[in-house]
């Protein structure tokens, strides 16, 4: 199995710092195209995110599972469908496994489903993601962010422009 291993903040929605509640969630533009894209090519999605906001009282996991849950029916809308949220609770201090860059959330991935990491991606924007999928060993990585990532396969300033790059070069993908 392929897969497209997904960060939230930043990459699936626009990062406001510690976003909770559905009124707040603003999908980034292209990101339906762009998961579109991967699909098309035979991936399955995953997402894996960092939510210290849990750990540090910000807001709840009930307030966090209600916010996926919208978000997965949101993607479901949009014949996206994603495997499986893998989140870290942890708060940076309490040194968990789960918090990238360490892969705790991948080794759980690997423990419920038959993921080849040579032919798999990771999405985020943040060094974190791109030292995930290093330490995970996934093969493909993609950084959204201002600058470009010197460990990062490829760098974009937006999701919307990774999805205008793929759409015009789907032989990337490796489908």
């Amino acid at each position: 199995m392929r897969a497209l291993f997904l960060d939230r903040d930043g990459i699936i929605n626009r990062d406001y710092g510690y976003v909770s509640k559905i009124e707040k969630f603003v999908f980034t533009d292209g990101i339906f195209e762009f998961l579109q894209l991967f699909i098309s090519k035979g991936y399955t999605l995953f997402i894996v995110t960092n939510q210290s906001g849990i750990g540090r009282g910000y807001y709840s996991e009930d307030d966090f599972k209600v916010l996926t849950q919208w978000m997965i029916r949101s993607f479901k809308e949009n014949n996206i469908s994603i495997e499986e949220v893998y989140y870290c609770p942890h708060a940076p201090e309490q040194n968990c496994k789960c918090r990238k860059p360490s892969i705790g959330m991948i080794t759980q991935a690997l423990n419920t489903y038959p993921i080849d990491l040579e032919s798999s991606w990771m999405i985020g924007d943040k060094d974190s993601d791109i030292m995930l999928a290093r330490n995970a060993t996934i093969a493909h990585t993609i950084f959204i962010g201002e600058e470009s990532h010197p460990n990062a396969l490829f760098s974009f300033g937006s999701v919307a422009e990774a999805k205008i790059y793929f759409e015009l070069n789907k032989e990337k993908i490796h489908g």
